[in-house]
């Protein structure tokens, strides 16, 4: 059982006040889970401060406190320890208690806005492939070997990553590949954290619910390789334009990849359809089971930190290219069916039209598509408009619909959705709120080769409604759908 001086290591403190010699049985940020032996970590979060129920924990029986400002009431029996940032704290705290987990592992995070979880995955299956124990903390799910364990947040709180970071040095893991987002940044969830490599996706509008600045948004992002080791490797995509500016202060080693520019890992498409992408990679073509162009950016990605880590690169491409990416990102349903549906994740402006940019590509201009999407609530409002111009200009129907609703009424989700919808394409727009009709309606408006797009939630099986997650998944409605008017 470690000492609190021992967790303590690496935290910049400002006063301290009892025993730092005490025992500590475990470590909490939340005051419910305090517990005779622990130590509380009083953080100020989006929706509550935790120095106000410092004195919960106390009562629980937490026996030393983390804050910012010693409560006004004292007590004589528990150690107080003060620091400039208890968020921050927190995360070092986190990893000390733990043993440091991240160091005893290859530790690699990809950050962007599209395209993470999709990079995470196929590292992780593609490191299974090379013969590793390896670890995934992602979106869809987390993973030590081939053991599944549900997942909540992009990147988890700094207990429960650290934790979980200690069963992968237990279960042998070699290598781990985690998504990391803006709001664990921003957060200091990855405090802590030593980091052997990390990969930039690209970055578009997304979350200034939280951010509230496009600025501010790809601050988050480059302080994740601002505080990057000297030892560590940063790749980034050189084709967006900030993916230089995330690479300006990173003391990491610095590389690029691309598809235009001259990169330290280049591509070129040769094909791009709906069988896959046949992609030349350090002269050599190579055909993938994957689609569309952001995909390509992905493989390189992937294909860059994989050399980077020491794998031979024919080895590589070649295992890369029996991969088949992760649920919910272009994901076929029913291949082979007379209509072909898509479901993808796209919950941003900047996804959405690379969906339909790369079924623009291999349509042939017979056949229809029909775009179903909505917007999750209690999320920025200010990509809503732009969600239902861009599947208005790049579809031929559209049906606008719920997401996750979350506290909103779905039909003012949609209201807003609807001005960013030109006169001209209102005939082409139907509104049907309820997400299941209105994939029901799209399949039964679908003739032979046409193409359906399921847009918004992808690998998600439920449906957030009024603080309740009812169970839905739009694959499973979408097969059930074809299978039913097939008939």
């Amino acid at each position: 059982m470690p000492e609190l001086k021992d967790i303590l290591y690496k935290v910049s403190l400002t006063s301290t006040y009892g025993d730092m010699n005490v025992d500590v049985k475990g470590v909490c940020s939340d005051s419910r889970k305090a517990a005779a032996g622990t130590l509380f970590v009083a953080v100020k979060g989006t929706l509550s401060d935790g120095h106000d129920y410092i004195s919960k924990a106390v009562d629980l029986g937490a026996t030393a406190v983390v804050c910012e400002k010693l409560p006004e009431a004292i007590n004589d029996k528990v150690v107080y320890v003060t620091v400039k940032n208890s968020a921050q704290a927190l995360g070092i705290i986190a990893a000390n208690f733990f043993g440091n987990p991240s160091e005893k592992m290859k530790l690699t995070g990809v950050t962007g806005t599209n395209g993470k979880t999709t990079t995470a995955t196929l590292l992780y299956q593609l490191f299974t492939k090379l013969g590793y124990v390896v670890g995934l903390i992602s979106t869809v799910e987390n993973r030590i070997a081939d053991k599944v364990i549900p997942s909540t947040h992009t990147t988890p709180d700094p207990i429960q990553l650290n934790e979980l970071l200690k069963k992968m040095v237990d279960a042998g893991c070699a290598y781990v590949f985690m998504e990391v987002s803006s709001h664990a940044v921003d957060q200091d969830r990855i405090a802590g954290l030593k980091f052997i490599g990390a990969i930039f996706t690209n970055i578009t509008h997304d979350h200034l619910d939280y951010h509230k600045t496009f600025e501010n948004y790809i601050k988050a992002k480059k302080k994740y390789f601002d505080e990057l080791p000297s030892e560590a490797f940063a790749i980034v995509n050189a084709d967006d334009k900030r993916g230089m500016v995330m690479l300006q202060n990173t003391k990491a080693t610095k590389y690029t990849f691309g598809l235009k520019k001259m990169v330290d890992f280049k591509g070129k498409i040769i094909t791009n359809s709906i069988e896959g992408l046949e992609v030349e990679i350090a002269g050599k073509n190579v055909w993938f089971k994957m689609i569309g162009d952001f995909n390509a950016y992905n493989l390189l990605g992937v294909y860059g930190a994989a050399v980077l880590l020491g794998q031979d690169s024919d080895e590589v491409l070649t295992q890369l290219s029996t991969l088949q990416g992760a649920p919910g990102r272009f994901e076929l349903v029913l291949p082979g069916s007379k209509v072909i549906a898509i479901v993808d994740y796209a919950h941003t402006p900047d996804a959405l039209q690379n969906v339909l940019d790369t079924i623009a590509q291999f349509r042939t201009g017979n056949e229809q598509v029909i775009t179903v999407v909505g917007c999750g609530g209690n999320r920025d409002k200010t990509k809503r408009p732009l969600m239902a111009s861009i599947a208005c200009r790049l579809s031929d129907k559209v049906i606008l619909t719920s997401d996750n609703p979350r506290d909103e009424d779905p039909i003012e989700i949609i209201k807003e959705m609807q001005t960013g919808v030109m006169p001209s394409e209102a005939r082409k727009t139907l509104v049907i709120a309820d997400r299941e009709e209105a994939i029901k309606t799209a399949c039964m408006m679908a003739k032979e080769r046409d193409i359906v797009l399921i847009a918004g939630k992808g690998h998600e099986d439920y449906q957030e409604i009024k603080g309740v997650k009812h169970p839905f998944d739009d694959r499973k409605v979408v097969e059930r759908m074809l299978n039913l008017f097939s008939n």
